[in-house]
């Protein structure tokens, strides 16, 4: 009888080119399992390519209401955007796919744990640390471990008779609530504009004539309403990403550096992401004190780093959480955004927990604030300063 292997399927050309590796190379009877994350695909239809490639069972596990509850809320109450830019949609995806191939891998009695990932990318990392948290099965990854280029893989497919699509010949994409991830091809020239075609949740032309706006509500640092509308988490973010990219607002260009060194030009869509965290950002600037922002934002940048690298499980995550949930209990009110052809900004704030007071920030003849007492404020402030300068000019 022989052994199993569960593999994390997409139904893409790398999943799909592994099942017939670990049934040709390995000698192993396949399990796969596509875990829904909102990417949109049809479940049926992977289902039924996984069984035409041969596999003994496959699984299609729902994971929508975990992704958006245990991984994009605590994301969002972190700002976090990966050097500044990524909102981590892939990075905070791997891990939930990870975990429910280990839980089908122990339901199996497999031998071994299997996924698509590429030596030169970040999920690789996600993958092997989350299933090596939870697991000692082997992970066998063909794409990485013999070393092969999409070239190789697409005439492999083609010999097997592996059905790819078009989209995938071009782009290598990878999509789930949070964000849709774009990269090759094409965009492997870190000169060259990425074509229109590229996107489909952001609209890159015909665009508005008049600005839109929109209006998010945070219950301690959580989304909870958009336009006045009470959504439910996926509902509340499937309607911002609809709204902010028929503004054109979502589309992310930059040069990242990934987990294993390597330089790339990646291109994102994230017009949920770069509304929801831009407006809690700013709704904190209202609320949090400017002692606690200055730390949290150090707190935000390693919370991301570490789900960005695949250190979702490390005890210095859990510790984060902790001071970041902490935060976010002053975290609540309303941002109001405002988007028109391409550019996002916030253009109001509103909250009951609110340290802005109208009344010092005030020029006008009714402020409280005593202009007197800034004069030695000010001559103390600056002392070190101003004797430093004076020692210096001396010499």
């Amino acid at each position: 009888m022989k052994g199993k292997a569960v593999l994390a399927f997409s139904g893409g050309l790398d999943t799909s080119v592994v099942i017939k590796y670990l049934q040709e190379k390995h000698n192993l009877d396949v399990v796969t399992i596509t875990v829904d994350v909102g990417q949109g695909d049809d479940l049926k239809k992977i289902s039924a390519k996984a069984k035409k490639l041969g596999v003994v069972r496959h699984y299609n596990v729902d994971a929508r209401n975990e992704f958006v509850n245990d991984f994009i809320m605590p994301s969002i109450k972190a700002n976090a955007l990966y050097q500044k830019k990524y909102c981590l949609a892939t990075a905070l995806a791997r891990p939930l796919i990870a975990q429910k191939v280990v839980e089908i891998a122990k339901k199996e009695n497999a031998e071994a744990l299997a996924h698509g990932c590429t030596g030169k990318g970040n999920d690789q990392v996600r993958f092997d640390v989350t299933m090596r948290s939870d697991s000692t099965l082997p992970i066998i990854a063909p794409i990485r471990d013999l070393n092969l280029t999409r070239d190789v893989e697409l005439k492999f497919a083609k010999k097997h008779g592996i059905e790819i699509d078009t989209t995938a010949k071009r782009f290598s994409i990878d999509q789930n609530l949070w964000g849709r991830a774009i990269e090759g091809g094409d965009l492997e020239d870190a000169y060259a504009e990425p074509p229109e075609d590229a996107f489909i949740w952001v609209k890159t032309k015909n665009l508005p004539d008049k600005p839109q706006y929109m209006e998010i509500k945070f219950d301690k640092g959580v989304p909870v309403a958009a336009d006045s509308k009470s959504l439910k988490p996926i509902e509340l973010i499937e309607y911002v990403n609809k709204k902010a990219g028929a503004s054109g607002i979502g589309i992310v260009d930059h040069i990242e550096d990934r987990v294993v060194g390597i330089k790339s030009r990646e291109v994102y869509e994230t017009p949920a992401a770069l509304c929801l965290i831009e407006a809690h950002t700013d709704l904190e600037k209202m609320v949090l004190t400017k002692h606690e922002l200055k730390f949290k934002a150090m707190v935000d940048s390693e919370w991301s780093w570490l789900a960005y690298s695949g250190l979702w499980q490390d005890p210095l995550k859990t510790d984060l959480d902790m001071f970041i949930n902490a935060s976010q209990k002053r975290v609540s009110g309303t941002v109001k955004l405002k988007m028109f052809k391409g550019s996002l900004r916030v253009v109001g704030r509103k909250s009951d927990y609110s340290l802005y007071s109208h009344d010092l920030a005030t020029y006008g003849s009714g402020s409280t604030f005593d202009q007197t007492l800034a004069k030695g404020f000010v001559e103390l402030w600056g002392l070190q300063s101003t004797e430093a300068n004076k020692l210096l000019k001396k010499r």
